[in-house]
């Protein structure tokens, strides 16, 4: 779409007072037959991507919200007004997170495919919001491919809602930082890998991954290839499959991130969380790694090998993020998964500072566990031994050692 037609499109959109968000991306490639609707206390939702597959073809862990009514013009800007779904100042407050931050820091995000629109759209985000503007003309904004092209991949649908979930994640986290979204020319383990190494030779510090498979005996073959990254803060999603690790989120080198459902309540805090869990099959991922050693400062003795996760934020659908995204979809939109929990994290670490030359800021949040927000209700499945599964005091697996409260957890 050129400017001026995009102009149009927006100035038109401002006639519409009230958008509804629906499911209207294309089947994306690889994917069969039509998404399978998920539901819980009157929210209905979609998976973005494909499901988990087979081999290393990895799958995005976003999930678009259908069911709710957006309030504000379906496309472009709507003064004045909040869009449906959790802002920058919901995250920022529940999170006891500074506003403004992320100056002097460079965050990359890794996806498959490409968004023809993540430019734009990203920019439609801000605006709304009025956080400070990142474009490829000031430098703030790069997106590359996973050899540093800028010959991108094909274009995905559902693979656009994923990256516009990451990149107004790390919008919200981290304004003043710089963005380098790096497209792998599929969704293969491989590709995305090749991906992850890019952005790093490119500067980042900061590395968001939302998507994961099923692990297997290749798994300390991609560590050591793609994810071992010293002075690098690799944020990975649990997924979305509910009790059972995933991969890379099961790599000792990356921060395995969980999903929480966020709600606002009268508490000092004026937020309560709790395991985001939808059914048996659906809700944050957790668990036990069959290849992963088990990193020296995770010291739980339920698992023999590496235990997912290490810490969470919010991914329930049912309590949501808005996201702006028009290739795929037709604007203002919920989205929940642990591909909002990831970017959220890795925001969080930028604002913690940049990590110490040599350092594995996995490690950090378990050297800081008093300024993290314990999270001990719900659960994602059954499990032995129970914390596997289930929240409590102290380290659990779907939430880990808890959610951002305040910065220092993340710096090291």
């Amino acid at each position: 779409m050129s400017a001026a037609t995009r102009r149009s499109v927006l100035a038109l959109a401002g006639t519409a007072a009230l958008a509804v968000s629906s499911f209207a991306a294309a089947v994306p490639a690889g994917a069969a037959g039509t998404p399978t609707v998920h539901s819980k206390g009157g929210t209905s939702w979609v998976r973005s991507c494909e499901t988990l597959a087979k081999g290393d073809t990895m799958a995005c862990n976003a999930l678009r919200v259908t069911s709710s009514a957006q309030h504000v013009n379906a496309l472009g800007l709507t003064p004045n007004a909040t869009p449906g779904g959790f802002g920058p100042s919901d995250l920022l407050s529940a999170y006891k997170l500074p506003a403004g931050g992320g100056a002097g820091q460079t965050i990359a995000i890794v996806d498959a495919y490409n968004d023809p629109n993540a430019e734009s759209d990203m920019a439609a985000y801000r605006a709304q919001y009025g956080l400070p503007a990142c474009t490829k003309a000031s430098g703030c904004f790069k997106q590359v491919s996973q050899t540093g092209s800028s010959t991108l991949p094909a274009n995905n649908s559902g693979w656009a809602g994923e990256i516009s979930l990451d990149l107004d994640m790390v919008s919200a986290i981290a304004p003043n930082a710089k963005i380098i979204l790096v497209e792998a020319k599929t969704a293969s383990m491989t590709n995305l890998g090749t991906a992850v190494n890019e952005a790093v030779k490119l500067g980042a510090k900061f590395v968001s991954n939302s998507y994961g498979g099923g692990e297997s005996s290749s798994d300390s073959s991609y560590d050591t290839t793609y994810f071992n990254h010293p002075g690098v803060a690799v944020t990975v999603s649990a997924g979305d499959s509910a009790y059972g690790a995933q991969y890379p989120a099961s790599s000792k080198y990356v921060t395995a991130v969980g999903g929480t459902a966020l709600k606002r309540d009268s508490s000092a805090r004026g937020w309560s969380e709790s395991v985001w869990s939808t059914n048996s099959t659906e809700g944050t991922g957790s668990g036990c790694s069959a290849y992963d050693a088990k990193p020296t400062w995770q010291k739980d003795t339920g698992c023999a090998k590496r235990t997912v996760s290490d810490v969470s934020a919010v991914a329930d659908p049912a309590t949501g993020v808005a996201v702006y995204q028009t290739y795929g979809g037709s604007g203002w939109a919920v989205y929940g998964g642990t591909s909002a929990s990831s970017p959220i994290i890795a925001g969080v670490y930028a604002l913690a500072g940049t990590p110490s030359t040599g350092s594995t800021p996995a490690s950090f949040p378990y050297a800081h566990t008093g300024s993290l927000n314990d999270v001990t209700t719900g659960s994602n499945g059954s499990c032995s031994p129970s914390y596997l599964c289930t929240a409590g005091a102290g380290y659990d697996g779907p939430t880990g050692l808890g959610t951002p409260n305040g910065t220092a957890a993340f710096a090291g």
